[in-house]
């Protein structure tokens, strides 16, 4: 059976992720949270005091970093892990998120990452989701997802998300940080978010998390049979 590349892009809480995770496991292919990845670097640099305007100390930074993904079966999740140790929970945290954008606008960032990325997926059988797996990681990619929700129910999905975790905050903030963040995200010079031209564009702020899933999957599924059509051919 052919394996494909499944890119999902899209705006901060709109639940790309949550989604990808469920394709991936009906799929029977890893999942990889880019975002996670921008979160665990962004940890690193807050909690290594790293100057965000020092180019040299950024790439030092980033040589020190090794990021790796860990399935917890008990949770039945995946744990992200910044040099050894699990920070899943940490960089979920509101003071991680205040700054991600930021982080994630340096070039020497995205270009460490990018290379980590695109080296996962070098035989294809993935779900990535992030801002630039189909327009940046693989524009290659057989089949690209953008992914969007109206903001208020993007700040309540997060909101619900963080109590979860026991953190409250208020739907303001959270609105605010969501705004600001989609800001950088699409204004940056390196790989800001944009919806690639060939990209399924779905707004899922009145659909299911079901729903979701199911789409997504269908379409992949037509994209494996595409594949294994001109491989029968070939």
């Amino acid at each position: 059976m052919p394996k494909i590349i499944v890119a999902i892009d899209g705006y901060s809480s709109c639940g790309k992720s949550t989604t990808a995770k469920l394709v991936a496991r009906q799929l029977n292919y890893p999942y990889i949270d880019t975002g996670a990845m921008y979160r665990a670097v962004t940890l690193y640099f807050i909690q290594n005091h790293i100057s965000l305007t020092n180019p040299k100390e950024i790439e030092n930074a980033l040589s020190k970093v090794h990021i790796s993904f860990r399935r917890h079966p008990e949770l039945g999740r995946n744990d992200t892990y910044l040099n050894g140790l699990n920070v899943e929970d940490e960089i979920r945290k509101m003071y991680v998120s205040e700054q991600v954008s930021e982080v994630s606008a340096i070039a020497e960032v995205r270009h460490a990452l990018v290379a980590q990325q695109q080296r996962m997926g070098k035989t294809k059988g993935i779900v990535m989701d992030g801002r630039d797996i189909g327009t940046v990681v693989f524009p290659q990619a057989e089949l690209k997802i953008f992914m969007t929700a109206d903001p208020h129910i993007r700040a309540q999905r997060r909101q619900l998300e963080l109590m979860e975790k026991g953190e409250i905050v208020g739907l303001e903030e959270i609105a605010e940080n969501l705004k600001n963040r989609d800001y950088i995200d699409t204004h940056r010079a390196e790989s800001p978010l944009r919806q690639a031209e060939d990209a399924i564009y779905i707004d899922n702020s009145l659909m299911t998390l079901d729903e979701q899933v199911e789409m997504v999957v269908r379409l992949a599924d037509e994209q494996i049979g595409l594949s294994l059509r001109r491989n029968a051919r070939a």
